[in-house]
């Protein structure tokens, strides 16, 4: 089973930056694709970005070119970095873990808020 707490979360301005970090447990964290996703106020939840276990990404078209995904596999870590935020970039965010060789899956985490605000 794996587990996974995020943090960085918090109040930026609009145009600005924040990291987002979430740190899972388990050996074999390199097997499993990561992905972020969100969650705002009355809307679904839906994903903003992914990577595979080997580092290749993918991104919802509202955040290309602002957001990063990245994983440090060694540190059983995946990063979102938000850049150029946008207020309506306000939600919670959660990652997620998932494997084919893990039935038990997709494992989320507690999310964090990130609120977008002058």
């Amino acid at each position: 089973q794996v587990q996974l707490a995020e943090s960085g979360g918090g109040l930026v301005q609009p145009g600005g930056s924040l990291r987002l970090s979430c740190a899972a447990s388990g050996s074999i964290f390199r097997l499993y694709a990561m992905s972020w996703h969100r969650q705002a106020p009355g809307k679904q939840r839906e994903v903003v970005a992914d990577i595979t276990g080997g580092g290749s990404a993918n991104y919802a078209d509202s955040v290309k070119g602002r957001f990063t995904i990245s994983r440090d596999n060694a540190k059983n870590t995946v990063y979102l970095q938000m850049n150029s935020l946008k207020a309506e970039d306000t939600a919670v965010y959660y990652c997620a873990a998932d494997w084919v060789g893990d039935r038990k899956g997709p494992y989320w985490g507690q999310g964090t808020q990130v609120t977008v605000s002058s």
